[in-house]
């Protein structure tokens, strides 16, 4: 997706994903009306390569400022949760690797979010709670070892990619992920199952929530 025109001086909005399949939904999804510029970023897979490119995209002087949301697919941990089904993090959670200390970044207008995708998305249930980072695919008792943290969902990126964007300056952050699959319905391959297929759906209809998001976020706080 190229940048979307807006008028000059307006805050940009960069939306990080890490797959083809997700950069895919996003590009052919329903847009609206986006209030500044937006850049639609794949970052690679891994928590590693999301800092590396979320890092290097806020280099550019046209990103100073920007809002950053994270976006994609996740896996669910707990039970209720079904593919096809939104998270909303109320904040992302890199755990402590090698001796380095973990990190809690909050996200920004967590209820806003909920609103405006139960809205576009009726019939999708929409849970809000902590989003804890990974390195790997989690399969098996590993969901319940991150469950048992707090969090309800898991993916690769989004925690790397929110504190990526927050150490390089103050900005709105958010992350919002469809379920891919749950502790019932393990995905094997995305895409060839009702739960991928379903994902991708959902994740096609989410950006004029987006810009909704990220017309409220940028606004003045009193």
């Amino acid at each position: 997706m190229a940048d979307t025109p807006a008028p000059p001086g307006t805050p940009p909005l960069l939306i990080a994903c890490a797959l083809g399949i997700e950069h895919l939904a996003l590009r052919s999804g329903g847009r609206g009306a986006a209030p500044g510029p937006v850049t639609l970023l794949r970052t690679g897979m891994g928590p590693r390569a999301a800092e590396r490119a979320v890092a290097r995209a806020l280099a550019d002087e046209a990103l100073r400022g920007a809002a950053v949301m994270a976006t994609g697919f996740c896996a669910g941990l707990a039970p209720g949760i079904h593919p096809g089904d939104l998270v909303v993090a109320d904040e992302t959670r890199l755990p402590a690797v090698d001796g380095n200390s973990g990190t809690t970044t909050p996200c920004v207008g967590t209820e806003l979010l909920v609103k405006e995708l139960a809205g576009a998305l009726p019939g999708r249930t929409v849970h809000t709670g902590p989003l804890i980072g990974s390195d790997h695919v989690v399969r098996g008792h590993e969901r319940a070892d991150l469950l048992a943290t707090g969090a309800i969902a898991v993916d690769m990126e989004s925690a790397a990619t929110l504190r990526t964007a927050v150490a390089a300056g103050s900005r709105p952050v958010a992350a919002v992920r469809v379920v891919v699959d749950a502790p019932e319905h393990e995905l094997v391959r995305i895409g060839t199952v009702r739960g991928g297929i379903s994902a991708f759906r959902v994740l096609r209809a989410v950006l004029p929530s987006f810009f909704e998001w990220h017309r409220n976020a940028m606004l003045p706080r009193r």
